[in-house]
């Protein structure tokens, strides 16, 4: 067996993509190597080239939205096996014994890990990963389409799923790119009527193919508007990252109603007080999810025939690729492939 790797590292905040070899890392107790095949660009990998996580050290291999098969088992690791197909996203472990863990509040632990940031992800053909942190990918499931599904798919899925929403609730998803295709889609599936709101006259067609029932163009007019019209939305999932947009569609809720935001906007929200307190509205955040509610979106994507829209990349071009994502330029999702 090759006793190196190749890998894309970051040496220092602000740096270059560096493409290099590395040992092919030796998992401890407790963990286990995975053979990556794919590896999804998420936005939230700028932390990583930027510097912008406290505490991180360099140099680190970014990557949390990973697809492949596991290589090798560490000490103590019995839940899982040689070969199996697993995928890790962005939650990386959690620590079992805060007092949230202890709860059975896995996502909320105080000492949880980041994939990625905490220890080094998928942008390598091999990647080591605590057992607790992997969810196992079903057959019907490509790596290429697998990856995107352990972050911006289980965002998401997610939050749609702990939203409050029952079947036959008007659901609006707002913003249609990497996490919002994925939303219309969620939506579609799990019963809800489905309005996707987005800018631009253009984008209806491919709100309707994903599933929206209908499609609201936010520049032609007042959305908020648009969706009282229809009765008000339950739930609104909140994809774009703008927060004058996001701040925007808050009137258009029901009575009761969520908004969801599964997008980080750089700038605060502005909110009327007064619409949330006549409304009795709420406005939340949603936190991606643990190994198994990753497990769970991609077992539900392949019963329903949930698919991202993808491009793919071999990990020699991964400059290139992530200015593609960076610079909003790809429809919808980056992935890195390990092809030689």
């Amino acid at each position: 067996m090759n006793t190196n790797m190749k890998a894309a590292q970051i040496g220092k905040p602000g740096g270059d993509w560096e493409l290099v070899e590395r040992d092919i890392p030796e998992p401890g107790a407790g963990k286990v190597r995975v053979k990556v095949e794919a590896c999804g660009i998420c936005h939230s990998d700028f932390v990583v080239k930027e510097g912008f996580w406290p505490g991180l050290q360099y140099p680190r291999v970014p990557g949390h939205e990973v697809a492949g098969h596991i290589d090798a088992l560490g000490g103590n690791v019995r839940e899982c096996k040689q070969g199996q197909r697993v995928g890790v996203g962005w939650h990386g472990g959690h620590c079992f014994v805060c007092e949230q863990c202890r709860r059975g509040d896995f996502a909320m632990c105080v000492n949880r890990k980041v994939t990625g940031i905490d220890f080094d992800g998928g942008y390598a053909e091999y990647m080591i990963a605590p057992a607790a942190a992997l969810a196992a990918i079903p057959d019907e499931l490509p790596a290429e389409e697998a990856g995107p599904f352990m972050c911006a798919g289980v965002t998401v899925y997610n939050a749609l799923r702990n939203s409050g929403a029952r079947g036959g609730d008007l659901v609006a998803v707002h913003g249609i790119g990497g996490l919002g295709h994925l939303g219309v889609q969620y939506a579609r599936q799990m019963g809800f009527k489905t309005v996707a709101l987005g800018r631009g006259k253009d984008k209806e067609s491919l709100a309707k193919t994903l599933g929206a029932h209908r499609y609201i163009d936010s520049g032609a007019g007042d959305a908020a508007a648009e969706l009282q019209k229809l009765g008000g939305a339950r739930v609104i999932l909140a994809t774009a990252p703008s927060a004058q947009a996001i701040s925007a569609v808050v009137d258009g809720l029901s009575p009761n109603g969520k908004l969801v935001m599964a997008g980080v906007p750089n700038e605060p929200l502005a909110v009327n007080p007064l619409s949330l307190f006549l409304g009795q509205r709420s406005v939340a955040g949603w936190y991606s999810g643990t190994a198994k509610d990753s497990q769970d979106t991609l077992e539900f994507s392949a019963l329903t025939g949930v698919h991202p829209m993808i491009e793919k990349y071999p990990l020699s071009r991964v400059a290139e690729a992530y200015e593609q994502m960076h610079g909003g330029k790809v429809r919808f999702r980056v992935v890195l492939t390990m092809d030689a």
